[in-house]
């Protein structure tokens, strides 16, 4: 699939990363022109305590000795190297003294700090430039006519400088500057470093946004993909799980334990139907039959009634059946209207085992039970009970064939964080783990002969019960015979 910048731009993951970019880039401009901003105020700040120190120190040599001192003073401090701008003009603006050649007009005619940053030339830097350009000009005025005075009219571009402009008792001009220069430089360096800085961090966040996009919109599809090919009917299909334990594989996961669940209630669907078809066909043919063969010929009224009481009791075995049927479909869903609280295993397994001991004596077995105290859960007193019911009653029946005394045992105790409750018999029980497994499935009767009455429910609904317990069911070899266990969490207590 063909991925554009529009079709990444719909995830949400996308536009997310796009609103911190720009919150970023925005946030990044204005701390280039912050800092930008601030280093110039610094320099400039550093600059004129520089200047007024310049300043305190000739007005004590003007202190000292008048204009000849402040001269030679000034004259001296102009040629060193790196010097500050200094000019000593007289009232009418005329320079006298001092390493500058030419100044922006307007410059000292006002007294105090200029206002704006100025440009200027030093001495000799015009005929630097004239003949670095292999020519010469006879015709330069001399350095102090006034004529010379704008830096603009030499062709030149000059320098920009801050200065302090002040008047002297004899009305005679003193400026004192420094060159801008270095502090501009330093604000450019600054200036394109953080510029840098920005351009390759905006860069990186745009292909990380990209890139992070791009595998994002790739996973949406891939799940969108296999969306699709279950919606078309593939319920074995399964989200893509990457193993990289984000968002995605936890949210694909649990999808994946959904549909699996989805997909074993579709088949137990299927299985019911399929089962429903087969095995209730014959209980409705026998009504069918025995209703017929009432009807056929002439029966006295005992016949007639006999067939009746017939009749009910098959269509009682069905409404059992639909009604378990129902039951563990409800149980299975996860559904019940049952209600759960404090249930006493121990009490519910005499009431049980108190119940069957008629039918095991009539049957000739021996039915025992091991309890050793009494435990407690949470769960539906009538649901154990039915559940027990159908597995005592199964041992009941499929122990007659031992080979010694008939003998069934119900025990109750706890191992671990789980109480277990297993009823044994020594029958012929289950002896190939495949079939121990399809027992628990509905309408399974692994008995060819199907000589024992029942539905191939009782274990299905067993099953059913437990997992409504959060519990599970569990056939095991008895050697002989067969323990079908109920496992049971224990009650959590606050």
């Amino acid at each position: 699939m063909a991925l554009s910048l529009p079709a990444i731009m719909k995830t949400t993951a996308a536009r997310l990363s796009a609103l911190y970019l720009l919150l970023f880039a925005l946030c990044a401009v204005l701390l280039v022109f912050y800092m930008t901003s601030l280093s110039a105020r610094m320099l400039t700040a550093q600059t004129q305590e520089t200047i007024n120190d310049e300043v305190l120190g000739l007005a004590r040599a003007y202190q000292r000795g008048g204009l000849p001192v402040l001269v030679r003073v000034v004259e001296a401090r102009s040629r060193q190297p790196g010097a500050n701008l200094y000019l000593i003009a007289d009232a009418n603006g005329q320079i006298l003294t001092g390493n500058v050649q030419s100044l922006e007009p307007g410059v000292i005619e006002t007294e105090g700090w200029t206002t704006e940053p100025f440009s200027y030339q030093r001495f000799g830097e015009g005929e630097l430039d004239r003949l670095r350009s292999g020519g010469s000009d006879q015709s330069t005025p001399p350095p102090n006519d006034s004529s010379n005075n704008n830096p603009q009219s030499t062709g030149e571009k000059g320098h920009n400088a801050i200065a302090l402009v002040l008047r002297l008792p004899n009305q005679m001009i003193m400026l004192v500057g420094r060159d801008l220069g270095e502090p501009e430089r330093f604000r450019a360096v600054i200036s394109r470093a953080l510029t840098l800085a920005l351009g390759m961090m905006g860069l990186g966040g745009i292909l990380i946004w990209f890139f992070v996009g791009r595998a994002a919109l790739k996973r949406i599809d891939s799940v969108s993909d296999a969306s699709r090919r279950i919606m078309g009917g593939d319920l074995s299909g399964r989200l893509p799980v990457t193993g990289a334990g984000d968002e995605f594989d936890r949210l694909s996961a649990n999808l994946n334990s959904m549909l699996a669940r989805i997909a074993m209630l579709n088949e137990g669907l299927k299985q019911v139907s399929d089962n429903i078809a087969h095995d209730l066909k014959t209980p409705l043919t026998r009504l069918r039959n025995r209703a017929e063969a009432t009807l056929a010929g002439r029966h006295k009224t005992q016949d007639y009634r006999q067939a009746l009481e017939g009749t009910i009791a098959e269509s009682d075995q069905l409404i059992k059946t639909f009604n378990a049927i129902l039951m563990i479909s409800r149980l299975e869903a996860g559904y019940s209207s049952e209600q759960t609280g404090p249930v006493d295993l121990a009490a519910t397994v005499s009431d049980v085992v108190e119940l069957y001991e008629p039918v095991a004596e009539e049957a000739g077995v021996a039915l025992e039970t091991t309890v050793p105290e009494a435990f407690t859960i949470n769960g539906n007193r009538e649901l154990i009970g039915q559940a027990l019911s159908n597995i005592v009653d199964n041992a009941i029946k499929y122990s007659t064939d031992a080979a010694e005394t008939p003998k069934v045992r119900v025990a109750l105790e706890r191992l671990g964080n789980e109480i277990k409750l297993a009823v044994s018999d020594n029958g012929h029980g289950i002896p190939d783990d495949a079939d121990r497994a399809r027992a628990t499935e509905r309408f399974v009767r692994l008995e060819k002969s199907r000589s024992q009455p029942g539905s191939g429910l009782g274990l299905s609904l067993a099953k059913a019960i437990m997992t409504f317990h959060n519990g599970r069911l569990d056939l095991l070899p008895a050697n002989p015979g067969l323990s079908v266990v109920m496992s049971f969490p224990l009650r959590e207590t606050h």
